[in-house]
This record gives C-alpha cells, structure tokens and sequence, in this order.
C-alpha cells in the first residue's frame, strides 16, 4: 500500500494558518489532497497536524483516502523537522519496507495526481532508490564573489537555448518506507529527478505569493479540471 504523507502544524508565521487559508475558493490544502484522492499509486493519505481546525477541516472535505495523524507537540514546534514528525508516524503504524510513501507539501497547490503517478513510474523504471520533484529555471546565479555560477557573461546565451537549472521546487518526494526508517531521511540511496513546470516553482511565504500563485493555478490548473 503506497502512502503519501502530508504534515501540517498550526503555526505559520508569515501567513497565519496558511494551510487553511482559502486558495481559489478551497482551503489551501484541500488541492493537494484532492491530487492524492485522483491518484491511481497512492492508496492512503495520512495528514498529520497538531490543530484541531485543520483536523476538521480535512475530514469534512470526505476524501476517501484521507486519514488523519494527531501529531506530537514536541514534533510541531518550530523548530521540529519533517523527518521527525514522519518517523513517529512510521514508528506508531505497521508498514511494509517495499511500500512506497510520497512526502507531500500542503503548500503545493499545483500538484496534479498525473504528478504522482508518472513520478512513481519514473522512479520504478529507473532502478533508482528515491525522487524529488524540481522545476527547471531559467535565470543566471551569481555567487558572493561576483563569480557567475551557471553561464559565461561574455558568451551570454539566448533564453531558449539556455539550459538553466534544476531547483527543488518542494511538491513531494519518494522513498521506500523501509528506506525512509533506515537512513531517517526523506531522500536516499540513487535519487532520482522529477521535473515538474517551471510555474512550480513558488514559495508561499507573503501576500504577493499568494496573489501570483493563484494566478498560476486559474491559468495552468483550474481550466483542467
């Protein structure tokens, strides 16, 4: 039974309960894990938060799939990281070692369960041992010391011929379960790399984001659906 694991706190402190906060028209989180719900590789969703709001906030949404994990305080603090809270999830649930688990953000609206599926496909084909998902930018990085770190000033290239970079955009990850307990990390072994649009890649840390991320999903999501 492939699983996806999504973990939410209450406290966010750029934007406040930023995981409920209604994105075009649904909670935030509602769209990934409606993406999960749509999924043919995943067979659970576990939501783990520390906030009742959130808690009941998921189950009304009646996704068939969705389970909800009371997480631990001590694994919701600020300063806790995902691997904590997904190892005391594996550590109070019975699981089999070859079964996969997706580590989703809630933050990833633009998800698609398509995402899922080509992702565990690529990742079973390849041989390889986990994924992530990264967007590819096409924008010219600078280090500290004036140094150019992906292309040659005097040689500036076009834009579509430009190869640019692979950034991790943080919609989700693939892991067997029993790698995942083994090396307590979300990633290990061979990894391989899902590239997903680079629309994808966009933090939701301020109002600005907000207002261009769902300009993102009503131009590229919602008139698929």
């Amino acid at each position: 039974m492939n699983i996806a694991f999504v973990p939410v706190r209450c406290g966010s402190k750029s934007i406040p309960f930023k995981n409920i906060k209604f994105f075009c028209g649904k909670p935030l989180i509602y769209w990934s894990l409606k993406a999960i719900e749509e999924s043919i590789s995943i067979q659970k969703a576990i939501v783990a938060t520390d906030c009742a709001d959130i808690k009941n906030i998921v189950l009304e949404f009646g996704f068939s799939k969705v389970e909800v994990f009371d997480r631990s305080r001590e694994n919701a603090a600020d300063t806790s990281s995902t691997e904590s809270v997904l190892l005391e999830y594996l550590g109070a649930t019975d699981y089999n070692n070859k079964d996969y688990l997706f580590l989703v953000q809630a933050t990833s609206p633009l998800i698609q369960s398509s995402d899922f599926d080509n992702a565990l496909s690529q990742l079973i084909d390849s041989r390889k041992d986990s994924l992530l998902t990264c967007a590819r930018v096409k924008r010219f990085f600078w280090a500290d010391n004036a140094k150019p770190i992906n292309y040659d000033y005097t040689n500036r290239p076009r834009r579509q011929d430009f190869i640019g970079q692979l950034v991790e955009n943080g919609s989700f990850y693939i892991n067997q379960i029993g790698n995942i307990v083994k090396n307590k990390n979300r990633l290990s072994g061979e990894i391989a790399i899902y590239e997903m649009p680079e629309y994808t890649y966009i933090e939701l840390d301020e109002q600005d984001d907000w207002l261009l991320a769902e300009a993102l999903m009503r131009k590229y999501i919602l008139p698929l659906e």
